[in-house]
């Protein structure tokens, strides 16, 4: 191998006699010298909303080993991973969709394909990236290598109007599902042939769907109800059975209270057999039974939760909460099905991520300019991080994960 560096130097560097022997040296060490290697899976971002800019954390020892700036708008950042977990894709309110390489800390690509986008998904054989867009309203499939345009879903209904496309979810045989707010749609698109996209269109799902997700199965698609009391479901083994309401009227004859942050139903808690809901404008958790899709109790909470998440093995779900208790984080034991400790990690919580197997939560506190990490099994503090206005934290474990 020597011998070959060797003979490459002379044919670049001809004149022997000019290079000294210490320096011959180092140039063929420098050669035959690799970068750091590393892998990504405990890798994640922490977006900085106000700077534009992502922080690249490492999990395993807690710390910022990079920045990524020049993201654009990132007042409502999302972020979803490439298949082998190397590339993030950021998802910004101006429309902007980047492709951030995580082991040189990078922008690989960056392109501005809407006017306000609000989150994506990743196709279950890692090739398509889609884009949920307010506007104008529709779904944007790219290729997730070059992220060149390949489909374009308008957002059309009724008389010729645009809707905002909210809850846009990877299901498996490389479809994607996502609502339409104002049309009170869901549609189901086959991606089988990325520039001929089949769309299945499902009306009549109730009044404003406002976020969604899909089991970690992958079989139920479920939308939250802004307009109405309930939530949306559809059986993906059986979409032919059509759209189901589920939880009708759960806050009927009585008082609703204003809503100050729409729930991210992302976050949903889905533990063993039972999903825990947040409650739109009502300071409760509800539980739903997911062999029936029936309601099966209530938990209430300091506030009106906004993210509701469960721990990896579905021992806790952990709430955040809209004003004037977003300063607070509380855990539920999800056996008991009671709160077992109320946390203050800081002023303005925003976002909770557990690590892959989660033996720790990280959580955004943006006014503080701080995340927060704790310890799952003893509730505790064991870090914190400085970050400017911190708001969603994404870890590269998603990659892996239906839905995420």
């Amino acid at each position: 191998m020597l011998l070959g560096l060797r003979n490459s130097f002379w044919a670049v560097f001809p004149m022997r006699a000019e290079i000294p022997g210490l320096a011959l040296c180092a140039l063929l060490v420098a050669g035959c010298a690799n970068p750091p290697l590393r892998g990504t899976g405990d890798l994640g971002l922490v977006i900085e909303r106000a700077a534009g800019r992502a922080q690249l954390v490492d999990t395993t020892h807690r710390t910022v080993i990079g920045a990524v700036a020049g993201l654009g708008d990132l007042s409502h950042a999302s972020v979803v991973y490439s298949r082998d977990g190397r590339y993030a894709f950021v998802f910004g309110r101006d429309g902007g969709l980047t492709k951030i390489d995580l082991l040189r800390a990078r922008v690989e690509r960056r392109l501005v394909q809407a006017g306000n986008s609000i989150g994506g998904a990743v196709s279950q054989d890692g090739k398509l990236v889609a884009v949920a867009n307010y506007v104008p309203g529709g779904v944007k499939v790219f290729s997730a290598d070059t992220l060149e345009l390949l489909a374009d879903i308008p957002a059309v209904y009724g008389d010729g109007q645009r809707a905002k496309v909210v809850g846009l979810e990877d299901a498996p045989d490389n479809r994607f599902i996502f609502s339409l707010f104002e049309a009170g749609e869901i549609w189901l698109a086959d991606l089988a042939d990325p520039r001929r996209p089949v769309v299945t269109k499902f009306r009549d799902a109730g009044r404003e769907p406002y976020d969604a997700l899909v089991t970690p199965d992958g079989r139920y698609y479920l939308a939250g109800l802004f307009g109405e009391d309930g939530l949306a479901l559809l059986d993906l083994w059986h979409p032919e059975r059509g759209v189901r309401r589920i939880l009708p009227g759960y806050g009927k004859g009585e008082r609703r209270l204003p809503v100050y942050k729409m729930p991210h139903l992302e976050g949903w808690a889905i533990a063993g057999r039972f999903a825990f809901v947040p409650a739109v404008g009502r300071h409760e958790v509800l539980v739903v039974d997911t062999g029936t899709w029936e309601e099966a109790g209530r938990i209430a909470v300091a506030g009106q939760p906004v993210f509701v998440i469960a721990r990896p093995d579905g021992r806790q779900v952990w709430v955040n909460f809209a004003l004037p208790h977003n300063d607070t984080v509380q855990v539920i034991d999800t056996e008991r099905r009671d709160i077992v400790v109320t946390l203050r990690p800081g002023q303005a919580v925003l976002h909770m991520e557990f690590t892959p197997r989660g033996e720790a939560v990280w959580i955004s506190a943006r006014d503080d300019d701080r995340v927060v990490v704790y310890d799952t099994a003893n509730l505790v503090q064991v870090a914190e991080i400085p970050a400017e206005k911190p708001s969603g934290i994404f870890f590269s474990a998603r990659a892996f994960r239906t839905g995420f």
